[in-house]
């Protein structure tokens, strides 16, 4: 919702901040664990590799429906009640696959994890929608909490599953789901103690104006900035993807630890600098110069011969990706219509778990031909839809430039938490 510098100069304190990456961390590390455990239960329970592969898919192919339940988050009178029930549900389906598994047939828990999976986006991209809202008024104060919701993913996607491996060898993966679980639990108490963040217009007979999903898809589409933001999102999750794979195709397993240490330490320290030193460019222009520069890390990476190096480079990697991810959320929050910025922020991110998992299987699956193929071609795919998206902002600009009509701003395109209301570029 956008904020006026006559009426709210102020910060609205560390105390909501602090609860949201409470929150955040919380969900977050459940939803990155949550595969794992599964998986792990799975396979020392005696199940076939099949098998788990096809019910940690179940957790995380439902991501791709997220965006047919977020429409919710954009007409509820309160937010914090869809998120907080979704952390719920997110975590009692879980719980119970679990707990079913041993005594009933597979395709109970597989429906539970279905159920799971489909709350998973609300604990993602749901979550951040309602950042903006919470960080205050100005650029800087919107960039910065952008650099502690992306240290919330990083710290996530590392802590759970090292979570799920700690505890499945000191006790076992059922006991570490569970665990995760109970985080679910906690996050949802601690989202209710979020300030009150309604969308613009809730409230009964609101929702006629919040766009159906498909509707909210061509909002993005045609949208010049968001259409950009997604298109250089989906190709750098893909890419990304690949370099855990790679990583233990080219070493031994401790050495294959190293590197991926490396690029989730890159990964937090790329949020801190995003903290300490948000930019203040254009977040159209951003998105573009840092998928450019995570492209160039992973180009060093498939160059890279010498382990040291190998490792700078990972950690390269981390810390542009951590820069890049944090100028896809102002990009989502700043070009976002405000009758439909929940479902934006969740149809990116659901698009992005999909491309990631998508990257991954791509990678394994050409590993065995060569390690620096799929390198070779997740690096042509990032440069390319770098320089896709600067030729589309160059053939834009020059269309402004020849028809006055098309310098007109977006409708309903003010940007939420800019220092003034100022309009935003045009949607071609």
């Amino acid at each position: 919702m956008p904020c006026s510098t006559e009426k709210n100069t102020g910060s609205p304190g560390w105390g909501p901040l602090a609860r949201y990456v409470i929150a955040a961390t919380l969900a977050r590390t459940s939803d990155g664990g949550a595969v794992v455990a599964i998986v792990l239960m799975v396979n020392t329970s005696g199940g076939s590799g099949r098998l788990a592969g096809a019910l940690g898919a179940c957790i995380t192919a439902p991501h791709l429906l997220g965006p047919f339940v977020a429409r919710r988050l954009d007409t509820a009178r309160d937010g914090r009640t869809v998120i907080a029930a979704a952390s719920l549900a997110h975590g009692t389906a879980l719980a119970a696959a679990v707990l079913l598994y041993p005594h009933t047939h597979p395709a109970v828990s597989a429906a539970l994890l279905i159920v799971s999976g489909l709350f998973g986006p609300l604990l993602t991209g749901g979550i951040s929608s309602r950042l903006p809202a919470i960080a205050g008024c100005g650029q800087q104060r919107q960039r910065r909490a952008q650099g502690w919701d992306v240290a919330t993913y990083g710290v996530g996607g590392t802590v759970g599953p090292t979570l799920v491996a700690a505890l499945s060898a000191w006790a076992s993966p059922a006991t570490a789901a569970l665990v995760l679980a109970a985080g679910c639990f906690v996050a949802a108490a601690v989202i209710r103690l979020l300030p009150p963040t309604p969308p613009p217009g809730a409230g009964a007979g609101a929702g006629e104006d919040v766009p159906r999903p498909a509707r909210t898809l061509i909002t993005i589409v045609t949208s010049g900035p968001l259409r950009r933001t997604l298109y250089l999102t989906v190709t750098v999750a893909f890419s990304v993807a690949a370099l855990p794979v790679t990583a233990v195709s080219r070493r031994n397993a401790a050495a294959a630890g190293v590197l991926t240490a490396a690029y989730g330490l890159g990964n937090l320290a790329g949020s801190a600098g995003v903290m300490i030193r948000p930019s203040r460019a254009e977040a159209d222009r951003l998105t573009t110069r840092l998928a450019a520069a995570v492209a160039a890390t992973l180009l060093l990476i498939t160059l890279t011969s010498s382990f040291a190096l190998a490792v700078a480079a990972y950690a390269a990697a981390g810390i542009a990706n951590a820069y890049f991810f944090a100028a896809t959320l102002a990009a989502r929050n700043e070009y976002a219509p405000d009758n439909a910025r929940g479902q934006i922020f969740v149809w990116v991110g659901a698009l992005k778990i999909t491309a990631g998992s998508a990257g991954t299987a791509v990678a394994g699956a050409l590993i065995g031909t060569s390690i620096a193929l799929p390198l070779l071609l997740v690096t042509v795919l990032a440069f390319t839809s770098a320089l896709l998206s600067l030729a589309e902002r160059r053939h834009s600009r020059r269309r402004r430039d020849h028809d006055p009509r098309a310098a007109l701003p977006a409708p309903a395109a003010l940007p939420t938490g800019s220092e003034s209301r100022q309009p935003k570029p045009p949607t071609s």
